[in-house]
């Protein structure tokens, strides 16, 4: 079966029942099946939904954004930050290019920075609320180059 172009709502709660994000009340999300552009874990349930559908859906951290990675956190000097005033939550991205990571600072140590290079859902388990908006074939256009080989 050639891969969908879908839209669909979503609530996003973590394993503790908080709110962490949702589509609700704005445009639903689009994705193309099979393009990696959502997580696998909340991907496959869509695969097998109808247009109307709702369904719950429980995402491990191995099917979403993994298992926190120790090495992706390092303690840097706070002068080597172009940013001012930080505190324990916040988080920016490390360079320009918009694919540059992301990290979030944990600690405040004298004149070193605790870091956080991990995704910041990495090691949680992801209750999403998600209802099949809208589907239908996908465009070439739509798919990764390597599928459209004509």
């Amino acid at each position: 079966m050639a891969p969908r172009t879908c839209t669909f709502h979503y609530t996003l709660k973590d394993s503790r029942g908080q709110l962490i994000d949702t589509s609700r009340g704005g445009a639903p999300m689009p994705f193309t099946e099979g393009t990696g552009q959502i997580i696998e874990g909340l991907e496959e349930p869509l695969l097998q939904m109808a247009v109307g559908e709702k369904r719950a859906v429980v995402v491990t951290p191995e099917r979403a954004y993994g298992q926190p990675d120790p090495t992706l956190v390092q303690r840097i000097p706070r002068a080597q930050l172009p940013v001012g005033e930080l505190k324990v939550g916040d988080q920016f991205q490390t360079g320009p290019d918009r694919h540059a990571p992301v990290v979030t600072v944990r600690a405040l140590e004298g004149t070193e920075v605790l870091l956080d290079a991990n995704h910041p859902l990495a090691g949680e388990e992801l209750h999403f609320e998600v209802e099949l908006i809208t589907a239908r074939p996908a465009t070439p256009e739509e798919l990764p180059a390597a599928t459209n080989l004509t």
